[in-house]
């Protein structure tokens, strides 16, 4: 029988009210016909404020990467995939606007700065030597996204931006210790950007400033890591009304999804074809998959089929 087809679906459910009263009038039956010809095979729960989401947790799994929370060596991994060595320990940097409000910081989405990549180069180019001072060399690799590599990156749990996306930065700072040398780094750059001719140029023409810097899917990965099957296909429809909490549109959303890619999976294993698939939320991710099933299984999901609003207080 050839590998099944994994699919993994982020945002499957809201963990607030909103978000709960959206997906509680959801139907979607295809899904619900999956999920009766599949079984439960893995659940994986972790605490709301877990450094890496579930679906991260999921994907890095699926992948053949080490998926503790804060510890997936993401950089590493996307070096491996473009045929680079990753020696040594590396990282992710994000240039990013951090909002200050009365008694808290959140990260805007890195997207809104639309940064150019001469506008990126430019700025990598002048935050470079401060990196330097603490053993750390920066690598452009996109506009909002740059490769960085140093020892101090070698055990450092990190979030990615997506995870803090909206929230208070001040939990998922990297470094636990204030005296961290990223802790005095991000000051450093805040005084530098902050009245520097860079942002005076982007708010001219009324672009948000880069004032911050965010470093995520730190570690080291030493050899190309071995997946325990094909790559697995995420469906991101969810995402960004999930973050934008708009949740009409998620709603909407979903049931594209269910009449898409999930009544597609669904027929795939009716015709008795081999599947997997996991629902991620904000707390949990749940994996299914096609497994032979005693008689008695059988029965049972004739009579009490498993349907998504048995789970989904799961995720």
């Amino acid at each position: 029988m050839p590998d099944p087809l994994h699919l993994i679906i982020p945002y499957a459910a809201g963990a607030s009210q909103a978000g709960q009263q959206a997906l509680a009038g959801l139907a979607l039956p295809h899904l619900d016909r999956l999920l009766a010809r599949l079984t439960l095979q893995e659940s994986d729960v972790a605490d709301d404020d877990a450094l890496s989401a579930p679906h991260e947790r999921a994907l890095a799994r699926a992948l053949g990467l080490p998926s503790a929370p804060g510890r997936i060596p993401w950089a590493a991994h996307h070096l491996h995939q473009q045929g680079r060595h990753a020696q040594g320990a590396w990282a992710f940097v994000t240039p990013c606007h951090w909002r200050v409000g009365a008694d808290h910081v959140t990260l805007d989405d890195p997207a809104q700065l639309q940064l150019t990549e001469d506008e990126a180069r430019a700025l990598l180019a002048l935050m470079a030597p401060w990196f330097a001072e603490d053993g750390i060399t920066l690598h452009y690799d996109q506009p909002t996204r740059w490769l960085a590599q140093g020892d101090l990156l070698a055990d450092l749990a990190t979030a990615s931006p997506e995870r803090v996306l909206h929230r208070d930065v001040s939990h998922w700072l990297p470094g636990e210790q204030k005296t961290h040398p990223l802790r005095r780094l991000h000051s450093e750059m805040q005084m530098l950007l902050y009245t520097h001719a860079f942002n005076e140029a982007r708010e001219a023409r009324r672009l948000p400033p880069v004032n911050a810097f965010w470093v995520h899917g730190a570690g080291q990965l030493p050899q190309a890591p071995h997946p325990p099957g094909p790559p697995p296909v995420v469906e991101d429809g969810l995402r960004e009304p999930a973050l934008r909490e708009d949740w009409a549109a998620w709603a909407a959303a979903w049931q594209a999804l269910d009449a898409g890619a999930l009544a597609r999976l669904a027929e795939q294993v009716a015709r008795g074809g081999a599947a997997r698939l996991t629902l991620c939320g904000e707390r949990g991710a749940l994996t299914w998959h096609t497994a032979p099933r005693s008689l008695g299984q059988k029965i049972s999901s004739i009579f009490r089929p498993q349907r998504f609003a048995d789970v989904r207080e799961q995720l």
